[in-house]
């Protein structure tokens, strides 16, 4: 079949890791597949041979069907689904969209951009290594970092709450507007819809 594209959503499977920063990107493909279950056509698929939770979905918003997974290998070995999956359907790196949380940005805020580096995040770090390349788009939501310096892993693996979390939620739903921009119009409206969006989340400074 002739994809659009591919999203991919990064998280930790097992329901420990539900509802944490971490998981950012899961939450965001949870809010396609089930869009797409209400709106458009949506269907589970086999995604055992290249673990991750897989669906073909069927979107006007995202112009076409789409793949959409949530790799089953944790967040540090992203790469073992992704790079098999591209493989098998001849979707090229260029064609994905891989969503995630970001420590640099504040929760609430969301950024769109295409290659770059991987400032520290295991999963781009796997997904980048097993591809042989930087060269895919980012969807980045905020989580923004802790207050107290060194304690990264427990932040990230933390749930949101107060301000943080009604801001880091709204986000979420706001990476289906930049995700609807990105298939219609490409790059540069995607990065002015996330601005936008961001700029009506966080308060002035």
């Amino acid at each position: 079949m002739d994809y659009k594209g591919v999203l991919v959503g990064l998280g930790n499977p097992g329901d420990k890791y539900d509802g944490t920063r971490h998981n950012t990107g899961f939450l965001v493909a949870d809010r396609v597949i089930e869009l797409a279950g209400r709106e458009g056509q949506c269907q589970a698929q086999n995604g055992r041979h290249f673990s991750c939770e897989l669906w073909r979905v069927k979107l006007d918003m995202l112009g076409g069907t789409w793949l959409v997974a949530k790799p089953t290998t944790y967040m540090n070995l992203s790469g073992q689904c992704v790079q098999p999956l591209l493989a098998w359907h001849r979707i090229k790196p260029d064609a994905m969209v891989v969503v995630h949380d970001e420590l640099d940005i504040p929760p609430g805020a969301l950024r769109f951009k295409f290659g770059g580096g991987n400032a520290g995040h295991n999963g781009l770090k796997s997904i980048t290594e097993q591809m042989g390349t930087p060269n895919f788009y980012r969807l980045r939501i905020g989580i923004g970092r802790p207050p107290q310096r060194g304690d990264v892993t427990n932040w990230v693996l933390g749930r949101p709450f107060g301000e943080d979390r009604e801001r880091w939620e709204q986000a979420l739903d706001a990476g289906l507007a930049v995700l609807e921009a990105f298939a219609a119009r490409g790059l540069e409206h995607a990065v002015r819809t996330a601005g936008e969006a961001t700029k009506r989340i966080l308060p002035p400074a």
